[in-house]
C-alpha cells in the first residue's frame, strides 16, 4: 500500500471514529428504540426498508448530536470527556460547520422517501435550532418538550419509511400517542447522571431545581405508567407482571441510588424499559404478549 493510500485510509478511519463517537450514546436512547418501534408498529416492511430507516435515523441523530455537542463541550469535559469536541478530535468551529452540512445532507436523503419525510426532516432541524441555538435546553420544561419532539419525529419518520405509506392506521396512531406521552413524562431520566456538568454550565434541569421531588416523581411515575401501558395494550398476566416490575424497579433505583455511577446504571435500566415500551404494540399486531 502506498504512503498516500495509507494516509487516506488513516484519515477516513479517524473520521468514521469521530462520527461514531458523536452518536455512540444515542444508539440505546434513540436509534434502537425508534427501529424497534417502527418494526413493531408498521403494518408491513422489508429488509431494504429497514436498512433505509436505519440510515435515515443515524444521519439525523448525527446531525442533532454534532449541533448539541458543539454547544455542550464545556460540560462534556466533566460528564463525557470521550466525545469528539472535548477530546480534541474536532474543533467547535468545525463541528458547527459540519452541523449545517449535515442538515443539507439529511434533507437530500429525506427527499428519496417522499414529501412527508422531507417535512419530518425539516421539523427535526427546527427542534435542533430551538434546543441548541435558541438555548431552550437550558429551561427544564422546554428541554423536555424539545426532547419529546425529537423522539416523536424519529419514530414518525421510521413508520413512514418502513411502511411506505402516507396514512397511519389506528394501531400506529395509538402507539405514537403512547410513546409521546411516555417520553414527555419520563425523559428527565437522562438528566440525573449529568447533574454536575449541567450545574457547571448553568443549565437548570429538573434534578437540579428539585433534587428530591424529581426522584420521588420517578419512583411513582415509572410503575404507574407501566401499569397504564399494560392495560392499554391488553397484556397478559405474566407479561404485565414482568413489565410493571421492571418499571417499578427502575423507579425504586432512581429514588434509592443517587451517586453519579449508579445514576448511569439507572439510566441504562430506564433505556431497557423504554425499549420494552416500544415493544408493547406487538400485542396489538400479533397478540404475542397475551400470556
Amino acid at each position: 500500500m502506498s504512503h498516500f493510500a495509507a494516509t487516506t485510509m488513516h484519515h477516513a478511519l479517524r473520521h468514521l471514529g469521530t462520527a461514531w463517537l458523536f452518536t455512540r450514546s444515542d444508539f440505546k436512547t434513540m436509534i434502537f428504540p425508534a427501529m424497534m418501534f417502527g418494526t413493531v408498529v408498521s403494518p408491513h416492511y422489508d429488509m431494504p426498508a429497514l436498512f433505509c430507516t436505519f440510515c435515515w435515523l443515524w444521519f439525523h441523530v448525527f446531525q442533532f448530536n454534532v449541533s448539541n455537542q458543539s454547544y455542550s463541550a464545556h460540560e462534556d469535559v466533566l460528564n463525557k470527556p470521550w466525545r469528539p469536541v472535548p477530546s480534541g478530535r474536532i474543533s467547535v468551529k468545525d463541528a458547527r460547520t459540519l452541523r449545517w452540512a449535515l442538515m443539507v445532507f439529511c434533507l437530500g436523503l429525506s427527499s428519496l422517501f417522499g414529501s412527508n419525510v422531507v417535512i419530518t426532516s425539516v421539523m427535526a432541524t427546527v427542534f435542533i435550532i430551538m434546543n441548541d441555538d435558541l438555548r431552550l435546553s437550558d429551561h427544564p420544561v422546554f428541554k423536555n418538550l424539545c426532547s419529546t419532539g425529537g423522539y416523536v419525529i424519529v419514530e414518525f419518520a421510521s413508520l413512514l419509511i418502513l411502511s411506505r405509506e402516507f396514512a397511519l392506521d389506528g394501531t400506529s396512531i395509538k402507539a405514537l400517542s403512547c410513546s409521546t406521552l411516555v417520553v414527555l413524562l419520563t425523559v428527565q431520566a437522562q438528566d440525573f447522571a449529568d447533574v454536575n456538568g449541567d450545574r457547571r454550565s448553568g443549565r437548570r434541569t429538573l434534578p437540579i431545581i428539585a433534587p428530591e421531588g424529581s426522584r420521588i416523581y420517578m419512583l411513582c411515575a415509572l410503575p404507574l405508567i407501566s401499569f397504564a401501558l399494560a392495560s392499554v395494550w391488553s397484556l397478559g398476566p405474566l407479561s404485565s407482571l414482568l413489565f410493571v416490575s421492571m418499571g417499578s424497579w427502575a423507579g425504586i433505583r432512581y429514588y434509592l441510588f443517587r451517586d453519579e455511577i449508579r445514576d448511569e446504571a439507572n439510566y441504562r435500566l430506564y433505556n431497557i424499559w423504554i425499549l420494552c415500551v416500544h415493544l408493547l404494540p406487538v400485542n396489538a399486531r400479533f397478540h404475542a404478549l397475551a400470556w
